[in-house]
């Protein structure tokens, strides 16, 4: 279990993310197509996951949209945006915001994903979602980087991720 604060107020996660040099987990989650999905289909890319609490908050939107540009010029890479919201509102989100270089994926049918990855917050006003983190997955599936904002309002370290690029 990892410490996380919301605004200060202290909360917990599900445990720890993944280690660096270890596989990342598998995970199933849902595109903008209601299509499930797993890290296999990313297999031989460079992934970014961008994990979000919610679309619908401010520092959500604005690390959606930051990666989004980089994304842009990250060819080689494809930066998955991860939340529990809806597939249909992250569609709206994004269609709003012109992103077209990130993908969204949703855990509305599962929270395995939080709990494989140690971001399921277990407590506190934001408990059954997502802390705010990255993880950078190298090709052959090895995790590169992981930061664990330890502020929710927060915003991660746009740089540090993408440098392991």
């Amino acid at each position: 279990m990892a410490k996380i604060t919301l605004n200060g107020t202290a909360c917990n996660t599900s445990g720890e993310l993944p280690a660096v040099g270890s596989k990342a987990p598998d995970f199933h989650l849902v595109d903008s197509k209601l299509n499930d999905v797993s890290l296999a289909d990313y297999k031989g890319r460079k992934i970014v996951m961008n994990i979000v609490p919610s679309l619908d908050t401010p520092t959500c939107a604005t690390s959606t949209i930051k990666f989004n540009a980089h994304a842009a010029v990250h060819h080689d890479a494809v930066v998955l945006v991860i939340s529990a919201d809806l597939p249909f509102a992250q569609g709206r989100f994004c269609g709003a915001e012109g992103l077209e270089n990130v993908i969204t994926l949703s855990m509305m049918r599962t929270r395995a994903f939080a709990k494989d990855y140690g971001v399921l917050i277990t407590d506190g006003p934001l408990a059954g979602i997502t802390a705010r983190a990255v993880v950078v997955v190298d090709t052959d599936g090895t995790v590169k980087y992981t930061q664990l904002v330890p502020e929710i309002a927060d915003e991660p370290d746009y740089e540090a991720a993408l440098a392991v690029l």
